[in-house]
């Protein structure tokens, strides 16, 4: 039998990109899987994404905006149907660039509403479903921990969303919750095509990864799904980088990769 063969499972953000990639994962192995998006059709795009990974996988769609409380508490509600929730996958992300003194009020706020706010909220309306303990991965990134220019805010709420792990961790790690994070580094996917479709930018970047290559959204589902199992009773609070070894090093040049991509 797989490993989570009779779980329920929610992952925000499950209609493309990593989440999406954690949703396959989650059902290959078992799990009953609820996406979460903002819009039906990419939710639906994804679940056919899910259903032929997982032949014979249920699947729950529900089109929703991760920073509404309201709708994120029904998106926990369809994910428990009538039973428990057992796993959470926060993976509904925003990203902003340009110079700190420049950033519209309004740019940071919807930043830190998705990043980090609608983490909370999920965690806030997950935790008492979740009656028999269980399993929560957020999806943070090295901006988290290495300054990236001219992307204060989303290194703002990849922080932030840190601590908010460790915190929630050891909350609720009384009640048999783990909450962990995955730290990835440049992953191509739909989010993040204004750094991986620059090859000035993509080429920093690989200088900084003592393993040379981008990660994929398999590197980083497998990870997630490993902390959702059984094999990792154990561990909560943590931050896991799964980043090539980027964080041994520095944060990317943006400013001068950007620089280097207009001369050319």
């Amino acid at each position: 039998m797989a490993e989570l063969t009779g779980t329920n499972a929610l992952v925000t953000g499950g209609g493309s990109g990593i989440g999406l990639a954690c949703a396959r994962h989650l059902a290959a192995d078992g799990a009953t899987v609820t996406l979460m998006g903002r819009t039906m059709e990419r939710l639906e795009a994804g679940a056919a994404e899910v259903e032929a990974a997982a032949p014979g996988a249920t699947v729950r769609l529900h089109a929703a905006d991760a920073a509404d409380e309201d709708a994120v508490a029904a998106a926990v509600a369809v994910a428990a149907g009538d039973d428990a929730l057992d796993v959470v996958v926060l993976a509904a992300g925003q990203g902003a660039g340009g110079s700190l003194v420049d950033t519209d009020r309004a740019a940071w706020d919807a930043v830190l509403a998705t990043n980090l706010t609608g983490p909370m909220l999920a965690i806030k309306h997950a935790a008492p479903k979740m009656t028999g303990g269980g399993s929560i991965v957020a999806l943070s990134s090295i901006a988290g921990v290495l300054t990236h220019r001219l992307m204060t805010a989303y290194c703002v709420s990849k922080a932030g969303l840190e601590m908010l792990v460790r915190n929630a961790a050891d909350e609720l790690g009384a009640v048999g919750i783990r909450v962990n994070a995955v730290r990835p580094s440049l992953v191509p996917t739909e989010l993040a095509s204004g750094l991986s479709e620059s090859p000035p930018i993509v080429a920093d970047y690989l200088e900084q990864m003592p393993l040379g290559r981008l990660g994929t959204t398999d590197d980083i589902a497998s990870l997630v799904r490993f902390l959702c199992g059984p094999g990792s009773t154990w561990i909560t609070g943590q931050c896991i980088a799964a980043d090539g070894g980027h964080t041994l090093r520095r944060g990317p040049d943006l400013a001068g990769a950007m620089a280097r991509a207009q001369e050319t």
